[in-house]
């Protein structure tokens, strides 16, 4: 077994056919099912500014959660490495995706907000360093050709703030 390559498959179903086809922008659905092998179904769309479904995913939206998950999981990986004890972990991220007058369009940037609590608040500034290593090591920041930036935030309960 090769440890140093690892391959993923998915598959892809358009699901949008409302009985004609593309044969017009606005006649067909951007509805598309994503499965793997083992996993539920996801349902996916387009953005509802291009037609989409509110109550389905779309890429963008996939594209960020991607990034938030990598980095998150970096991230412990990094704290156990170093002896911080993550107690909870929380993301809020943004991404800012421009159109082009040609159609295209491309992310240029997406920012989390990672939210950390710790065992040993002493350990604070050690814990927000790691973010920044955690984006060298995170397999799908390293893949994307945008800037991914983090600004950590403390947890509500370190703040004296209940609420979520």
């Amino acid at each position: 077994m090769n440890l140093s390559r690892h391959e993923y498959h998915i598959s892809l179903e358009w699901t949008g056919n409302r009985g004609t086809g593309t044969d017009s922008y606005r006649g067909y659905g951007r509805d598309h099912v994503v499965r793997s092998a083992g996993l539920p179904d996801l349902p996916g769309t387009a953005d509802p500014t291009f037609h989409g479904d509110k109550d389905r995913w779309n890429p963008e939206q996939l594209l960020l959660a991607a990034l938030s998950q990598c980095h998150m999981l970096s991230y412990l990986h990094l704290a156990v490495n170093h002896g911080v004890a993550v107690t909870g972990y929380r993301d809020s991220a943004n991404g800012l995706l421009r159109l082009n007058r040609d159609n295209s369009g491309e992310f240029v940037q997406a920012v989390l907000h990672p939210s950390v609590s710790l065992a040993d608040e002493m350990q604070r500034e050690l814990a927000d360093s790691l973010h920044s290593q955690a984006n060298k090591i995170c397999f799908i920041a390293r893949s994307v050709n945008f800037p991914v930036l983090h600004v950590p935030v403390l947890p509500n309960h370190s703040r004296g703030n209940n609420n979520e």
